[in-house]
């Protein structure tokens, strides 16, 4: 019989209890529901709006319920339609009456609210742990290649002399914006709906500042009826996946260009690699494809939730039941996409030479040869206009800035002398910008020095396994 039988005169019917039941997806929750039962028994207890020997049965007989679940024991039911459901009615079935007495000064409305808010609240602390891992991958990475030299692009063309640690430094910067979006999503969550009821609290002596205590919340939710329909936490923490994602997606297409034949930057352990069954010379970048190619369902995740949210009048509706599975899903891609890609990264063998072999074409260091004309006193513009008139002589020729004759620079302005040699090597082009987030050594060892800071400042207690 379903719990509000005594509204209606017919049964339900089957195709409408199938569309209608969610406890396919939902029973991810039980963990989450059964806590919050416990914590709004309590309550009850306490406030004396139950017998406390009922409060005392609800709790002990949902601990057992949760430890039967856990144990593989408990067969949910599709016509309970949904966890709060399947719970309830296994609760009733194992205690009597007393689990009748439960659902006082409850609605599903709050429950579900309460519940959902809690799962996303225990994955938080997940994700930001493994960004902090694949932090931990970077800053190895970098510190292992503070003096490889490699091209730095603009355009997709190559643009100025950079560092592979400079690199890594750019996408530990990324990632640690996105901890810190994960946790002011958390912060921002922090709040209790328990006891906002259908849309308006209850006629009894609720103490919500008790059962937000108890569930680990900093407060309860200031208003009842925002309480219930809200979903901007989910949705922010969808918003936080779909950067996370971007930023890997990005780091992806750069790792799949540079262990191409064309770049040949470093190469993927086999581990890491798939081949083809029809070409026998193949290694391919699966892993770092399939996470670019997994950042367009955390986008479809995070657009279906503000498309769903995005016409409904206060305060509960049924559309909201289609919160769970873009979450859920991605939660599910995310947890499984960063793990993978910083043990891709963590493997990878670094190419020095074709890193620097691949800096010294494309005049990478023109701009450090009309910085030299400026320091020696020629206005800036004149000098961009006298290099960019020697880059087009060397691609006639077939030369670079570097194999140039003191002679031929002399012939394009008497300023260029013979440390014009010293001042267009790359390393030395490198180690000059010093400049605060620039590559040379010393800044991207303090650079390295401040994400390591942040990880040990950042790094959650007890993340969730």
């Amino acid at each position: 019989m379903k719990l509000w039988a005594g509204r209606f005169q017919k049964e339900t019917d089957s195709l409408v209890n199938d569309f209608n039941a969610s406890i396919d997806f939902d029973q991810r929750l039980y963990a989450q529901d059964i806590k919050g039962s416990i914590a709004h028994a309590t309550m009850l207890g306490e406030q004396g709006i139950i017998p406390q020997e009922d409060a005392d049965a609800i709790i002990n007989g949902l601990k057992a319920i949760l430890a039967d679940i856990e144990a593989g024991e408990v067969e949910f039911s599709l016509g309970n339609e949904d966890i709060h459901m399947n719970i309830e009615t296994i609760l009733t079935e194992r205690i009597g009456s007393a689990g009748k007495r439960l659902h006082t000064a409850r609605s599903r409305n709050d429950q579900v609210a309460v519940d959902f808010r809690m799962f996303v609240k225990d994955e938080i602390p997940v994700i930001i742990n493994q960004i902090l891992d694949l932090e931990d991958v970077l800053i190895r990475k970098a510190e292992q290649n503070i003096n490889t030299v490699m091209p730095g692009y603009t355009h997709m063309q190559r643009a100025q002399p950079t560092t592979f640690a400079h690199y890594m430094m750019a996408y530990a910067n990324m990632f640690r914006r996105d901890v810190t979006r994960f946790e002011d999503c958390l912060e921002r969550m922090d709040e209790c709906p328990l006891g906002a009821g259908a849309l308006a609290t209850s006629s009894y002596p609720v103490n919500r500042e008790r059962t937000a205590e108890l569930l680990g919340f900093r407060k309860p939710t200031e208003n009842s009826m925002d309480s219930v329909s809200d979903r901007d936490y989910a949705i922010e923490f969808l918003s936080a996946c779909s950067m996370l994602m971007m930023h890997l997606s990005r780091f992806s297409e750069e790792i799949i260009l540079w262990c191409s034949w064309e770049f040949k930057f470093v190469d993927l352990d086999d581990a890491y690699s798939t081949g083809s069954s029809i070409m026998p010379q193949k290694k391919n970048p699966d892993v770092a494809e399939l996470v670019r190619g997994k950042t367009g369902r955390v986008y479809g995740d995070l657009v279906s939730l503000l498309t769903v949210m995005k016409g409904l009048p206060l305060a509960y509706n049924k559309d909201m039941q289609e919160d769970k599975e873009p979450v859920f899903d991605a939660i599910d891609t995310v947890e499984q996409c960063v793990p993978v890609f910083a043990a891709m990264l963590d493997t990878l063998t670094i190419r020095p030479k074709d890193m620097s072999r691949a800096a010294s074409k494309g005049f990478i260091n023109a701009t450090d040869c009309a910085d030299y004309l400026t320091k020696k006193g020629m206005p800036f513009r004149e000098a961009y206009m006298v290099v960019g008139r020697l880059v087009n002589s060397c691609i006639k020729s077939g030369d670079t800035l570097d194999t140039l004759t003191l002679r031929d620079f002399r012939a394009i302005s008497d300023l260029f002398d013979s440390d014009i040699y010293q001042a267009l090597e790359l390393k030395h082009c490198v180690g000059e910008r010093k400049v605060y987030g620039g590559p040379s050594p010393e800044d991207t060892t303090r650079q390295i020095q401040s994400v390591k800071d942040f990880v040990a400042a950042h790094r959650p207690e007890q993340a969730q396994e």
